[in-house]
C-alpha cells in the first residue's frame, strides 16, 4: 500500500495522519529556527537564563518546555554561538549564557535576512496594518 502525504487512510495506530505530523513538525522546526535568534538577541543584552528565557517567551506567546528550552541552550554553546558561566543563585547552580562573537556575527548576518523575509512575507500599509491578500 501506498500513501500520500495528505491520506489519513495512512494513520498511524494513533489516528493521526501523515499530513497533520508533517505540519506540526515543519511549524515547530519553523519557530524553533525564530527563537533560536529570539536567544541570541537576548544573549547579546546580557547573560540569560533557561526560565527566564522560558518566561520571556511565554510573554511573546511561546510555550516552551525545559525539555525543548535546554537542549537549544547546549546546542547553542556547543556550536559556539553560547558561552555558558555557572554561578550559585539561593543555593543552587544556575547556568546563564552569553553571546560569543561567533554568536554576534550571527545575529548580525540573521538580521537583515529576517527583516526582508518578514517584509516579503507581512508586507506593511501606511498605518502599520497588513494587506489584505
Amino acid at each position: 500500500m501506498s500513501c500520500r502525504v495528505s491520506d489519513t487512510s495512512c494513520a498511524g495506530t494513533d489516528g493521526i495522519g501523515i499530513e497533520y505530523r508533517y505540519r506540526v513538525t515543519m511549524i515547530r522546526d519553523f519557530f524553533l529556527g525564530f527563537i533560536r535568534i529570539h536567544v541570541l538577541h537576548h544573549a547579546a543584552e546580557g547573560p540569560i537564563y533557561g526560565q527566564a528565557l522560558i518566561d520571556e517567551l511565554g510573554r511573546h506567546g511561546y510555550h516552551l518546555s525545559p525539555g525543548t528550552l535546554y537542549p537549544l541552550l547546549r546546542d547553542l554553546a556547543q556550536t559556539g554561538y553560547l558561552i555558558r558561566h555557572d554561578r550559585v543563585v539561593g543555593g543552587r547552580v544556575r547556568k546563564y549564557y552569553t553571546i560569543t562573537r561567533r554568536g554576534r556575527a550571527a545575529l548580525r548576518r540573521a538580521k537583515p535576512r529576517i527583516a526582508e523575509l518578514v517584509a516579503e512575507v507581512l508586507p506593511l500599509a501606511p498605518r502599520g496594518r497588513s494587506r489584505p491578500s
